[in-house]
């Protein structure tokens, strides 16, 4: 029986798009070398990620009983979340929106077969 250990994070204040260039790092890697990764990437939504997957790692061992070692990252995904507009007033009266982006990131940790 294939058990999946799941951790959520919402409302990263990074976008999507930028949390999946450090998403895509991990993908596939045992849990352990996923976090050794993620300490040394100075992205700013790499240390989220690392605590994300640290979080799952807990879960895995307080709930299932599965030792760390045994565990990889299966699954790990970023989609975006409500997007804040901002804004900024220009010259000439004009209008300048900004887009405060956000993302919520999704970890699926399985155990080694």
């Amino acid at each position: 029986m294939v058990t999946d250990i799941r951790a959520k994070l919402s409302n990263l204040d990074t976008s999507a798009q930028k949390a999946r260039l450090v998403i895509d790092l991990v993908r596939g890697k045992p849990a352990l070398e996923a976090v050794n990764i993620l300490q040394f990437i100075p992205n700013k939504s790499a240390q989220p990620v690392q605590k994300l997957i640290r979080s799952a790692m807990a879960n895995a061992e307080e709930n299932y009983g599965i030792a760390r070692d045994e565990l990889y990252v299966h699954s790990i995904f970023a989609d975006e979340a409500p997007t804040r507009k901002w804004r900024r007033f220009g010259a000439r009266g004009r209008f300048k929106p900004i887009l405060r982006r956000r993302s919520h990131i999704t970890v699926i940790l399985r155990e080694n077969e």
